[in-house]
């Protein structure tokens, strides 16, 4: 595992852990002036949502991935549902992907712009992501970039969260699970496997420093740290970046 926030000296907002057959990654989201809505921050709900998620992968393993996700987004809201307006817009939210060994497969989920990474033995890495975010803030982003007011542009882009039609986060409706990717792979076609936030799988896009087999390659040999070094040297905007790699053996 590595995990550094974009900036020297700024809170990171990933979060990543492991129990056995079992990972988490957790991306935290956050927007500037919502700190006055939540009293415990973004760092504080990726970090929570992250280890109840482990507990309950650990004493359920034979429950579904989404039912244990929709069950964490629920009781972690109502872990701060009392001192903070967890329902408004920009309140903390995060994307979600976790990997799980059961049997002779592998089980995963994604939600949102996390990344999943199956190294397939014979054939390309199998990707996993939930581009409807990107796909949909493209236009506001373009917007942005010619010069249309901010506020405005972004308040239009929030009202998609967690909307039909929109994209999907965990933050304070667990129903909101239910609109996560979700697959299982043989385990004997896989070489190993990899989580990533998307502050790491910039290497491939939008930087387009390498491909996803190169990636799979340098995690083999370097590790993640070597991944992140690349970015950062890349990136002159930087987003907290997290990796972790799991042999299948």
């Amino acid at each position: 595992m590595a995990s550094v926030p974009g900036r020297p000296g700024r809170i990171n907002q990933d979060f990543t852990g492991a129990v056995p057959g079992t990972a988490v990654l957790i991306d935290g989201a956050g927007i500037p002036g919502a700190e006055g809505l939540c009293r415990h921050g973004v760092a504080w709900y990726a970090t929570r949502l992250g280890a109840t998620l482990l507990g309950l992968l650990s004493l359920e393993p034979e429950r579904g991935l989404t039912p244990l996700l929709a069950t964490a987004i629920e009781q972690v809201t109502g872990e701060h549902r009392d001192t903070c307006a967890v329902t408004d817009p920009i309140s903390p939210s995060a994307t979600v992907a976790i990997l799980r060994r059961s049997g002779d497969l592998v089980e995963y989920l994604v939600l949102g712009d996390t990344y999943v990474v199956l190294d397939r033995i014979d054939g390309p890495p199998l990707v996993v992501t939930d581009p409807r975010e990107v796909v949909i803030a493209a236009p506001y982003q373009a917007a942005l970039e010619a010069g249309a007011d901010r506020e405005t542009v972004l308040r239009e882009l929030r009202a998609h969260r967690n909307q039909p039609g929109g994209f999907w986060l965990a933050k304070d409706d667990p129903l909101a699970a239910g609109e996560a990717i979700t697959g299982s792979s043989p385990i004997a076609g896989l070489a190993g496997a990899a989580l990533l936030s998307n502050g790491a799988a910039g290497i491939v896009d939008p930087l387009r420093l390498a491909g996803w087999p190169e990636v799979m390659s340098v995690l083999r040999s370097s590790g993640p740290d070597e991944i992140i070094r690349r970015v950062r040297a890349a990136d002159a905007t930087p987003d907290d970046a997290t990796i972790t790699v799991l042999g299948l053996a």
